[in-house]
């Protein structure tokens, strides 16, 4: 019997979790997760993409989410980068550590979330370019 993480929606079902988690504080590797996918189903190019992407920002807007309803007393770090770009700040959300800070400060300055999410949406998806780039030679 073939391993559901072994079929294509079962792959993909995977990496949508990947994604979404690792933009979160759970320390997963989407790239890598994007790379397997990529590697097992080389048809899969655009649907695993879409698939990551769209995981990985709502991840993000989770983060978005938590600094803009719960937040904290005490000032964040990228409050400040955030208030200076607005919403274009959301292209580096995809970064390991900053990006976390990026989205809870979007949300604790209460950003337009469509922007948020569109800027967000872009950068992660021109990484995933790269990754499944790179996983396709």
């Amino acid at each position: 019997m073939e391993s559901l993480l072994l079929t294509p929606s079962g792959s993909l079902v995977s990496l949508f979790a990947a994604a979404f988690l690792a933009a979160t504080i759970v320390p997963l590797s989407s790239e890598a997760a994007l790379f397997a996918v990529l590697k097992l189903h080389t048809d899969l190019y655009w649907p695993a993409l879409l698939v990551a992407t769209a995981g990985n920002t709502l991840g993000g807007m989770s983060s978005y989410l938590i600094g803009r309803y719960i937040g904290t007393r005490k000032p964040l770090e990228q409050l400040g980068r955030v208030q200076r770009y607005g919403a274009p700040a959301l292209v580096l959300a995809w970064l390991p550590l900053v990006g976390d800070g990026l989205c809870i400060a979007a949300g604790w300055l209460k950003l337009n979330w469509a922007a948020v999410a569109a800027w967000q949406m872009l950068g992660r998806l021109l990484r995933y370019l790269v990754v499944a780039q790179g996983a396709m030679l």
